[in-house]
């Protein structure tokens, strides 16, 4: 039932904070000092806890959970490496709770219906209540997350969750219900920053034993990725390159070329929070624009082997699918998305393949911005004011005295059904007076959109009613 983790974030503590508990898993255990640097420097309190301010503010609810003592499950929802394990940790430690942790990776029903009737007898016998992690809860099957329901409800349990996934599409109904949904996000370069220069003074960490040089720290901030258990992962093994290679009788120092080594990823200059950063994810857009597969690819290696974030990547494929390609290519936004799905599916480095393959794509594949440049001269003439009323036949018609007003049916000028017509399409006003002769989507006529051109200016002409 209890598993093994050595992530950053799950709590060394004290016995308050359930490491009395036999099996309480790796929240009570690995803070020796051979311990990995990442256990070591786990966060204890709220306070230490990097990042993640929308959550820690005064009068949020996890500082109301954690200060006030309430019983409250939560569903934590982030990335790897923002805290999820910890902030579990966290309430179970300052407000002197047990703590039992479940992996979704290897327990079952059963396992899961242990913990809480240990739990149930636990506040029966000595009135302490138990906070009960669940580890990666997407993976659970319905049957499992059905499992827990009882201890949730019956508050046996204070039940901490966390997933990378979406929980609206990965956890039960009411289980979300019944759960606090806090969402954490990406640390910041500078929140990664801080993690390393605690570790590297903490005397839980490396204890102002090593130095770090600036160019060698923004290089581990940028592999890091915006996880801080990545971070000090990189930062231990430096460190101890550091002391390896240097000289003896001084301080080691961590340079740029012992961080590369430790870490064998070479330093591409590339800063994600600077000009690099704009200037290279410009050029690899404007490369898949202009239909240069090989410059996109190579924007794309240089952002891979300098560490950017992949999903920022794809999220930038999404845009240009429908920015610079639309309906020239209508398979185009279907592959960009399923590449971004793959990210989140496979992570790196294998998901450079698949960024790799929708960056061709999408550079070979005939070109058209009209959906962005109707969409943004529609936007545009309602910032200016031209929105107008809904044509009366256009209205809602599904209550009573609609009709009376003449909404949707009404005698004045009748709602044509589409469908009834020839070619489903009907003679009708659609759009407001104020721009009843607007024509924002300007088909191209490259690649697939040379027949929805046709096709469109042919349907255009029958609904307004114009001949020829």
């Amino acid at each position: 039932m209890h598993c093994v983790d050595d992530s950053l974030f799950a709590y060394g503590g004290s016995p308050a904070s359930g490491a009395d508990v036999p099996g309480a898993g790796s929240l009570g255990v690995n803070t020796h000092a051979s311990a990995p640097l990442a256990v070591r420097m786990r966060p204890r309190t709220l306070d230490e806890l990097v990042g993640q301010e929308q959550l820690r503010a005064p009068g949020a609810p996890l500082r109301q959970l954690v200060e006030g003592d309430q019983s409250l499950s939560l569903l934590l929802w982030g990335p790897p490496g923002t805290g999820k394990t910890t902030i579990a940790a966290i309430v179970s430690g300052q407000t002197n709770r047990r703590f039992v942790e479940v992996s979704a990776v290897s327990a079952g029903v059963k396992e899961v219906r242990a913990a809480i009737d240990g739990a149930r007898r636990e506040l029966v016998a000595t009135g302490r209540e138990t906070v009960l992690f669940v580890d990666e809860v997407h993976r659970f099957s319905k049957a499992q997350q059905d499992a827990l329901l009882p201890g949730v409800e019956n508050r046996w349990v204070t039940l901490v969750a966390a997933t990378t996934e979406n929980p609206f599409f990965s956890v039960i109904s009411p289980l979300l219900s019944r759960s606090l949904l806090l969402r954490l996000e990406s640390l910041t370069d500078d929140d990664v920053r801080r993690v390393i220069d605690q570790a590297l003074v903490d005397e839980r960490g490396l204890a102002g034993e090593v130095d770090l040089d600036e160019d060698a720290a923004a290089h581990i901030v940028r592999l890091a990725g915006g996880d801080a258990r990545r971070s000090l992962t990189y930062l231990e093994a430096a460190a101890a390159g550091a002391r390896s290679t240097g000289d003896k009788t001084a301080k080691p120092v961590i340079t740029l070329a012992v961080a590369e080594t430790a870490v064998d990823v070479a330093a591409v200059r590339y800063d994600r929070q600077g000009d690099q950063h704009y200037d290279v994810i410009s050029a690899f857009i404007k490369s898949i624009r202009g239909s240069d597969a090989d410059a996109a690819l190579h924007y794309l290696a240089r952002m891979i082997e300098a560490g950017e974030d992949p999903r920022f990547i794809a999220r930038r494929l999404v845009i240009s699918a429908s920015e610079d390609i639309g309906l020239a290519d209508p398979n185009a936004l279907p592959i960009a998305v399923a590449a971004a799905q793959a990210v989140q599916l496979i992570g790196m480095p294998e998901a450079r393949i698949n960024l790799a393959h929708a960056t061709v794509a999408l550079a070979v594949a005939p070109k058209s911005n009209a959906a962005y440049v109707g969409i943004n001269e529609a936007q545009a003439d309602v910032r200016a004011g031209k929105v107008g009323s809904v044509p009366p036949h256009l209205r809602d018609g599904h209550y009573a005295g609609a009709k009376k007003l003449g909404h949707a049916g009404g005698a004045a000028k009748p709602y044509v059904y589409a469908h009834d017509e020839p070619f489903g399409i009907a003679e009708q006003q659609y759009l407001p007076d104020v721009v009843a002769e607007a024509a924002y989507y300007r088909p191209t006529e490259l690649g697939a959109e040379a027949a929805i051109k046709q096709r469109w200016e042919r349907v255009r002409r029958i609904i307004r009613g114009q001949k020829g």
